[in-house]
């Protein structure tokens, strides 16, 4: 009797087929004549055993395996889901989506030899300021500081901090302006950034027999001074908070007026009101008219009929108001008035003066800046700017380096 747990069955029922056949070979081969003395192999047959867990083979009786394929009634109609659908944002009440704006952080002044770039710490306009050490003007570092307006000045000539000149219809001369965040040990809060500068320069002038100085300012800044100038005169309200919706007045009401200039990226404005006339048609040359400012700046109507007008202090040098008392024309009775104004913008570093001024008289001339010497023509003549011209339609420079616009209400 041969014992064999269930572990070793698989082994030993391979061990035996072999032996079997091999056996039963070797007896096969003998038999063709020769006699063999090796005695036939007992067979043993595994018979069941009382202990448990054991098994017994018999090797006249294998074991039956059966596989079958299987298939489908019906073809699979397994699909992805659908992903979520999106949610719509919730804003709380009375939000208001921004669109991101330039920060406006750098200027340029061009000048004949050399650029000067200042450049606000808020570089990103995000409230957070650069190190002076990060900013760099083509590697040359910051040659000044204001620490009072927050802002690193560059200075540099022409030819130097990196510069790259490219000749066309004019000179221009390119400089880069980097800045690459400092690490904070194994980390960096920022990204680099390079803003590109350039400075043009015309190659040609026209000349005669009088001696020619070019105009070394940026074409860039000339160009944008000429074609983005923006005058305007408006009513407003009685705060003077908003343009008022309505021209409609009672007499002895208070027209309030505001002369504005946009500022852009050129040179500083200041705005004045060279002149107003009110008529009862659009043609300022009509008649009945009645010039209640004029003389380059001077608002008479104070003086001449004893009213409350004036020019306010001026807080800005691009807006200036003025507030003229309603009135209308004897025999008119349908009650319509054009104002037609004038209006001149010059740097805002020029002084005032006998041309550039706006003056209101109340126990004498009082001029808006606190210039009121500028006043003491306005009994007599203060004389014209050469090269004035009004214009009803467009903007433009003239010759001293001025622009006007004509305005009707």
């Amino acid at each position: 009797m041969i014992w064999f747990t269930a572990g070793s069955l698989g082994l030993f029922w391979a061990v035996f087929r072999a032996v079997a056949t091999a056996q039963l070979g070797n007896e096969k081969m003998l038999s063709g004549g020769v006699h063999s003395r090796m005695q036939p192999q007992r067979r043993y047959q595994l018979e069941a055993s009382q202990p448990q867990g054991s098994y017994f083979l018999n090797p006249n009786v294998l074991p039956a395996f059966h596989q079958e394929k299987q298939i489908f009634s019906e073809p699979l109609t397994w699909r992805y889901p659908n992903p979520p659908a999106e949610e719509e944002p919730h804003f709380p009440p009375n939000f208001e989506l921004r669109v991101p704006t330039p920060a406006e952080s750098v200027s340029v002044l061009c000048g004949e030899n050399t650029v000067r770039v200042e450049a606000k710490k808020d570089l990103m306009g995000i409230g957070k300021p650069v190190l002076a050490s990060d900013v760099t003007l083509g590697g040359c570092a910051a040659t000044g500081e204001d620490s009072e307006a927050q802002v690193l000045i560059f200075e540099s000539e022409l030819h130097g901090c990196g510069s790259r000149l490219q000749v066309r219809d004019t000179f221009i001369y390119s400089f880069t302006l980097f800045y690459t965040p400092s690490p904070l040990g194994s980390i960096v809060r920022g990204r680099d950034l390079s803003i590109n500068i350039q400075c043009h320069y015309q190659r040609k002038h026209d000349v005669s027999s009088g001696a020619l100085k070019p105009d070394w300012s940026s074409y860039i800044d000339s160009k944008e001074s000429e074609d983005s100038l923006s005058l305007s005169l408006q009513l407003m309200s009685d705060d003077w908070q908003f343009p008022r919706p309505v021209h409609e007045f009672l007499l002895g009401d208070m027209m309030k007026f505001e002369a504005s200039v946009k500022q852009l990226h050129h040179t500083p404005l200041r705005v004045n009101v060279e002149s107003c006339v009110a008529t009862v048609v659009p043609n300022p040359d009509a008649t009945p008219r009645y010039g209640f400012l004029f003389n380059s700046g001077c608002l008479l109507d104070s003086k001449l009929t004893g009213s409350s007008s004036r020019f306010l202090p001026r807080t800005h040098d691009d807006k200036l108001q003025f507030e003229v008392e309603a009135f209308r024309f004897e025999h008119d009775e349908g009650g319509m008035l054009y104002i037609t104004c004038s209006l001149r913008a010059v740097a805002a570093t020029a002084p005032i003066s006998a041309t550039d001024k706006a003056c209101s008289f109340s126990n004498g001339w009082r001029e808006a800046s606190g210039n009121h010497r500028a006043c003491s023509c306005c009994d007599s003549d203060c004389g014209n700017v050469d090269g004035w011209k009004y214009n009803t339609d467009f903007n433009h420079k003239n010759p001293a380096g001025t622009w006007n616009r004509t305005s009707l209400f």
